[in-house]
């Protein structure tokens, strides 16, 4: 029985860093605390399992000291948070997945010899707010005509999805690595975030966080594509000071796309009770009454205190709203989601053409099975 030269730090260091105790392993690993002191060495066959159970590529565990992880794009959630514990492996397999999936676009557009996204980097920071929501909703077709036809905010969401792949930008939303429902994505660690490209601009939502709040993070991480700056982002509605001076401005820009400024102003009534005037402004812009009391704030009509107490309550109610509903979907729709309609579109295409490995496309839909594929084609109707 060949056993594997792994030090016990190693090991010690890719259980901590799956956020794991001995306790959650020792069911599988009967010997892990011998491992994790010397005591004992696991054999080839139980590194390469304890690996997979802690989410770690198997060579890492045969390092000589455990590796330094870095996001891999500018990441601005430590402004708020400089304590933050060093990214979750569900963070960093999303990243590198969504990179995968760019990297094979970028390659896959120029091929197909097609023009560069004009609007990306098309804007700097000190271009006016208003100017550059303008430009987005212009672009996007996102305007309030529009929105009247959403039944509600979430439709709203889908629609703003629609109209940035259209638009040439590659829309992910997932709360889980790839389709492993066992692996949920945590909206306290991140929300969103941007990976900027001429060819293939990406923006990926953390599903997992609530609905009210992931319009507003698809808006915030657009503008970071109009920007041309790739970034990683736990900006929320919530108006935050200490934010870094990109996410400040990005956030400034989803409030004033998804809430015109002028508009909003145009149409509050001083004499409308404050529960009944955000109702019906969220109705009219399509967006969570979270957003509308963030605005109500910033234009002056609620003070702090006043905001603070709304903000509290408006969570206990979208809280309780969000159990009331029952989950579900289908299954097909939501894998397409997870990796953008227009990637999926083109890269079933590509690959029934033989131009891309199904070992690749499989890989890069999170896939692992023919029929599933197969699925993925007739929901995007590719395959009949």
């Amino acid at each position: 029985m060949t056993h594997g030269p792994v030090k016990p730090e190693l090991l010690r260091w890719a259980r901590k860093r799956a956020g794991l105790q001995q306790e959650d392993l020792l069911p599988r690993f009967r010997r892990l605390r011998k491992w994790e002191t010397g005591e004992a060495f696991p054999t080839i066959k139980q590194v390469r399992e304890f690996a997979r159970a802690v989410h770690v590529p198997v060579g890492y565990l045969f390092l000589s000291s455990p590796p330094e992880e870095r996001v891999p794009i500018p990441d601005f959630r430590t402004i708020l948070k400089p304590t933050m514990k060093r990214p979750s492996p569900a963070l960093l397999e999303t990243i590198y997945d969504c990179q995968t999936r760019q990297d094979w676009y970028h390659d896959f557009v120029q091929e197909m010899d097609r023009e560069p996204v004009s609007f990306v980097g098309s804007v700097t920071i000190e271009t006016p707010i208003e100017t550059v929501a303008q430009k987005m909703r212009d672009t996007l077709g996102f305007d309030l005509s529009v929105r009247h036809e959403c039944n509600s905010w979430s439709d709203a969401f889908c629609l703003l999805v629609d109209l940035a792949e259209q638009s040439g930008v590659l829309v992910m939303v997932n709360s889980v690595v790839k389709h492993n429902t066992r692996r949920p994505l945590d909206p306290e660690e991140f929300r969103g975030f941007a990976l900027s490209d001429p060819y293939a601009p990406l923006v990926f939502v953390n599903g997992a966080d609530t609905k009210a709040a992931q319009i507003f993070t698809l808006a915030h991480e657009l503008a970071h594509i109009w920007l041309g700056k790739s970034a990683l982002s736990d900006s929320g509605i919530r108006p935050e000071h200490e934010r870094a001076l990109q996410e400040r401005w990005c956030n400034q820009v989803a409030a004033e796309l998804l809430v015109p400024k002028e508009q909003f102003l145009s149409i509050l009534n001083e004499d409308e009770n404050l529960r009944q005037m955000a109702d019906r402004l969220a109705n009219v812009f399509k967006v969570s009454s979270l957003v509308i009391f963030c605005r109500l704030h910033e234009v002056g009509w609620l003070d702090r205190e006043q905001f603070e107490d709304q903000w509290r309550q408006e969570l206990v109610n979208l809280a309780n709203r969000s159990r009331s509903r029952k989950g579900g979907g289908q299954f097909y729709s939501t894998a397409i989601k997870r990796v953008a309609k227009k990637f999926a579109f083109d890269l079933v295409v590509s690959t029934l053409e033989g131009k891309t490995l199904y070992q690749d496309a499989f890989q890069m839909l999170g896939i692992s099975r023919s029929k599933t594929f197969d699925g993925i084609g007739r929901s995007i109707g590719v395959i009949k």
